[in-house]
C-alpha cells in the first residue's frame, strides 16, 4: 500500500463486543498502521474490563484507542442474543453519537452486525463502510434474500435445494442460518436491517480476497458491489517482518495458553491435527468423546481448544491421552501461530470465516465441521469451492457425531487419495493471499483507493 501524507485523519470503527467481531477491525488498522489514519474502536461497556486488560502490556503499540457506549442494558442483565441486539436498535444510535460529538471523524466503520450505525453517520454527514467479516458468499445470499433478486424456495425444507449466481447448488441446510425460521426473529430482523442499511453505506469492504471469490464478487457488482481488502490477518502471516506488525497481536477477551507452542516446537512435521470450534460454541460430550476416540484409534497427535477447559478433563478417554502425551488440551491459544506451525498437518473447524481465512492463509486443509450462523456455506466453500478440505457431518439417524466419520474425515486430509491436491490447492491459496496485500496486489489496490476517499475531504 502506498503512503499518504497531510494531516491525521480519524476513523471511527464500531462493532459487538465479541471476539470475532472485534478481532477482523483490528487487523484492519494494523494493516493500515503505516498511513495517516488513526483508528478508535467502539464498542460497548460490556467489553470495557475484559479489553482494557488485554491491551495493558502493549498499550503503547496498540494501532486503535478504545472507547465504550452504553448497550441501555442494566449491568446484572442476563445478556441473550436477542435482547443485547433489541436493546442496541433502540438505544445504540444515541449513545454512539456522544462519542462521534467528541472527535472529528472523516469516517465510520460498522459492523454489519450493528445495522443501525449507518443511519447514525449519515445523521452526523460522515460518509460510513460496512467491514463485512463473513464470506462473500455469505454476503450474496443475504442481500438476494433480502433484495429477492432471486426465488428461494420453502425455508422449513432443510433438504430444498437452490441456485444462487456463483455459488455451488446448496441445499437450505447450506444457507446462513440467521435466514432460517428455526433462528428467530431477532437474527432474520438483524440481517434484514443490514441490507436495508445498505442505502446509506458507501462502501462495502469485506475480509476476503479477490482471488479467492472472484466469481462471487463479480456476480455482485451489478447489486451492491462488495470491494475484497483482506486477507485480514496478523502482517506476519503475510511474510512481514514481526517486529514491524505490532507484534502480530489480538485484543483477545481470553488469556492464550502459551504452553501449546513450547509442546508444537517438540512434535513432528505435519504430525499435529488442531482442532478448534471457536470462541462461542460448546461442543457437546458425544461430539468431544467421539473425536477423541478417532484420535486414539489412530494414534494421531493432537491440540485441542475446548472452552470451558474443565469440560474437556472431564472426559476420561480425553483425559488419558493427555497424560499419556497424545495431546494437549487449551482454553484459547494464539490460533495463527498455531495454524503456521510447521507440526500443524490439519485443522478441525467450525467453519467461522476469521478461522477460514486464517487457514487459506497458512495453507493448512481442513475437516470442516460447521454449526451455526455463516458456517454451514462456509464449509461448502472450503470444500467444493477452495477445495482444501471435507465436510464431517452427523450421523442421519440419530443426529450425533460418529467415531467413524471424525476417522473417515481425517484420514482423508492427511492420507486419503485426495490429500495431496488439497495440500497442493492450500499451497495455491497462501501464495495468492500474500500476492493480494503485497505492493499493487488486488486488495493493496482496493485499500489504497479507500484510503484516498476518505482522505481527500
Amino acid at each position: 500500500m502506498g503512503s499518504f501524507e497531510g494531516q491525521e485523519t480519524n476513523v471511527l470503527m464500531v462493532t459487538l463486543p465479541m471476539q470475532g467481531h472485534i478481532n477482523p477491525m483490528l487487523k484492519f488498522a494494523k494493516h493500515l498502521s503505516q498511513t495517516n489514519l488513526h483508528f478508535t474502536l467502539a464498542t460497548t461497556q460490556q467489553a470495557r474490563d475484559l479489553l482494557s486488560v488485554a491491551t495493558t502490556t502493549d498499550k503503547p503499540r496498540s494501532p486503535v484507542d478504545l472507547t465504550f457506549f452504553s448497550d441501555g442494558l442494566p449491568t446484572d442483565e442476563p445478556r441473550t442474543e436477542a435482547t443485547l441486539l433489541d436493546s442496541l436498535r433502540n438505544v445504540g444510535g444515541k449513545n454512539l453519537s456522544k462519542i462521534i460529538e467528541e472527535k472529528r471523524f472523516s469516517c465510520i466503520i460498522s459492523s454489519p452486525f450493528t445495522p443501525w450505525v449507518p443511519a447514525v453517520a449519515a445523521a452526523h454527514n460522515i460518509p460510513c463502510a460496512i467491514l463485512w467479516i463473513q464470506s462473500c458468499g455469505a454476503y450474496s445470499v443475504y442481500y438476494r434474500y433480502y433484495k429477492k433478486t432471486n426465488t428461494f424456495p420453502d425455508l422449513e425444507d432443510l433438504n430444498q435445494t437452490i441456485e444462487l449466481p456463483a455459488l455451488p447448488l446448496l441445499e437450505v441446510s447450506d444457507l446462513p442460518s440467521f435466514i432460517l425460521p428455526s433462528a428467530g426473529s431477532h437474527f432474520n430482523n438483524l440481517m434484514s436491517d443490514f441490507v436495508n442499511c445498505l442505502k446509506d453505506v458507501k462502501w462495502v469492504l469485506v475480509n476476503s480476497f479477490y482471488e479467492l471469490e472472484s466469481k462471487i464478487i463479480d456476480s455482485m457488482s451489478d447489486l451492491k458491489p462488495i470491494i475484497p481488502i483482506g486477507p485480514l490477518v496478523s502482517p506476519f502471516l503475510l511474510g512481514a517482518d514481526e517486529d514491524e506488525t505490532l507484534d502480530g497481536k489480538n485484543l483477545d477477551m481470553w488469556k492464550s495458553d502459551e504452553y501449546c507452542m513450547e509442546w508444537l516446537d517438540k512434535q513432528a512435521r505435519s504430525s499435529v491435527v488442531y482442532i478448534s470450534f471457536g470462541s462461542l460454541l460448546k461442543s457437546s460430550e458425544t461430539q468431544v468423546v467421539s473425536i477423541a476416540t478417532a484420535l486414539k484409534s489412530r494414534g494421531v497427535s493432537f491440540l485441542w481448544v475446548i472452552r470451558p477447559k474443565e469440560k474437556g478433563q472431564n472426559f476420561g478417554v480425553l483425559q488419558k491421552m493427555v497424560r499419556e502425551g497424545q495431546g494437549v488440551v487449551i482454553e484459547w491459544g494464539p490460533q495463527e501461530r498455531i495454524l503456521s506451525h510447521v507440526a500443524i498437518s490439519c485443522f478441525v473447524t467450525h467453519c467461522g470465516w476469521n478461522s477460514t481465512i486464517e487457514t487459506v492463509v497458512t495453507g493448512v486443509p481442513v475437516v470442516a465441521y460447521p454449526s451455526w450462523t455463516d458456517q454451514p456455506i462456509d464449509a461448502r466453500l472450503l470444500v467444493d469451492v477452495f477445495g482444501i478440505g471435507v465436510r464431517m457431518r452427523n450421523d442421519a439417524v440419530d443426529g450425533e457425531l460418529k467415531v467413524e466419520e471424525v476417522v473417515r474425515c481425517i484420514d482423508a486430509v492427511t492420507e486419503g487419495s485426495a490429500a495431496a491436491d488439497m495440500r497442493r490447492r492450500a499451497a495455491e491459496l497462501k501464495h495468492a493471499a500474500r500476492s493480494a496485500l503485497a505492493l499493487g496486489g488486488s486488495s493493496a489496490r482496493n485499500l489504497d483507493s479507500f484510503i484516498s476517499d476518505i482522505t481527500i475531504s
